[in-house]
């Protein structure tokens, strides 16, 4: 059994937000000492584990809720987590486009600034005009 500062320790993940994974019902409320310290055994500490990867990928909560709820079913077919992970790679994709335009239209108004004074800067003038954008961003 581990006390909350070593699963956070073990895990990587702050208690404070382990307390708000159980708020959340994604992790299910350890058992309590006589000095009602929480208390987490091992099957905790791998859904924490699970919880933690698939924020590091950037998955929604709701995500990881749905995919906690099909890895406790383990006889389903796999097509639903497929269905998740796509939507999400879908999604930051789109993510990685609108950055990739942000990039150009930010390199294209830097580059075109070769003033010394405010008043003439190019990087100013583009951000008080969208239209003095080259395209949508």
């Amino acid at each position: 059994m581990l006390t909350i500062g070593e699963l956070a320790r073990a895990t990587g993940v702050k208690v404070p937000t382990i307390r708000y994974y159980e708020k959340l019902g994604l992790i299910a409320e350890p058992t309590r000492s006589e000095g009602n310290q929480r208390r987490y055994a091992g099957p905790a500490r791998e859904r924490l584990s699970f919880i933690r990867h698939a924020r590091d990928l950037g998955l929604s909560l709701d995500a990881i809720r749905e995919l906690l709820h099909l890895s406790e079913n383990p006889d389903m077919p796999c097509a639903e987590a497929h269905v998740i992970a796509g939507a999400h790679l879908a999604a930051t994709r789109a993510r990685i486009a609108q950055l990739q335009r942000l990039e150009a239209e930010l390199a294209r108004i830097t580059s075109g600034c070769d003033t010394s004074t405010i008043g003439d800067c190019h990087v100013i003038h583009a951000l008080a005009d969208h239209g003095l954008c080259g395209g949508d961003h």
